[in-house]
C-alpha cells in the first residue's frame, strides 16, 4: 500500500498521532530492522500519546485557569509552606479520596499560584477541573436564578473532579 493511501486511511480514522509519527517510526524501523509488531506498537503508542496531549490541552482550556503557574516556579524558601504537602496535593490523591483542600493565608502568600499549579498538575494526570473567581461564580449563580435556570451550573460542576479558586 502506498504512503498516501495509508495517510488517507489514517486521516479517515482520525489517527493524527500515527500520521504525524509515521515517517520517523518507519525510518527507524527500516534502519534497525524492527519486526512488524514493533512497528505497529510504536504507531499505536504515538497515537495514544497524541490523544493524551490533546485531551490535556482541551481540559486546560475548559479549566479556564487565569495564569500559567507550575509548582517548580514557586519559591518555597523563606515561606512556612510545606513543599512536601504541596507536591502530595499535586499528585491528585485528595481527589481520589474525595477530600477538600483549602489554602489559607494573607495577600501575596502564593495561594493562587499554588492553586493553579496544583490544578494544572491534576489535569495533566487526567482530572477535570474548573477555576472560578468567587465574584464571577456568585454572579453566574445569581444570573441563573434570575433567568429561572438555577441548578444548571451546579449540574455542570458535578461532572468536574475539582473546583478551584
Amino acid at each position: 500500500m502506498e504512503r498516501t493511501q495509508i495517510f488517507d486511511l489514517m486521516g479517515e480514522l482520525k489517527l493524527y498521532g500515527m500520521k504525524a509519527a509515521f515517517d520517523e517510526i518507519m525510518a527507524t524501523a527500516i534502519k534497525r530492522q524492527h519486526e512488524p509488531q514493533r512497528i505497529v506498537g510504536d504507531l499505536l503508542n504515538a497515537e495514544i500519546n497524541e490523544k493524551r496531549a490533546r485531551s490535556i490541552k482541551c481540559q486546560l482550556t475548559i479549566a479556564k485557569l487565569p495564569l500559567v503557574k507550575d509548582i517548580a516556579d514557586f519559591q518555597f524558601d523563606g515561606t512556612p509552606i510545606n513543599q512536601t504537602l504541596v507536591n502530595d496535593l499535586a499528585s491528585g490523591g485528595f481527589i481520589a479520596q474525595q477530600r477538600n483542600v483549602v489554602l489559607v493565608g494573607g495577600t501575596g502568600t502564593g495561594k493562587t499560584h499554588l492553586a493553579i499549579a496544583i490544578a494544572r498538575s491534576c489535569i495533566r494526570s487526567g482530572a477535570r477541573g474548573r477555576f472560578f473567581n468567587v465574584v464571577d461564580l456568585v454572579n453566574r449563580l445569581e444570573t441563573e436564578t434570575r433567568n429561572g435556570r438555577q441548578g444548571r451550573l451546579a449540574e455542570h460542576l458535578t461532572r468536574m473532579d475539582f473546583i478551584t479558586r
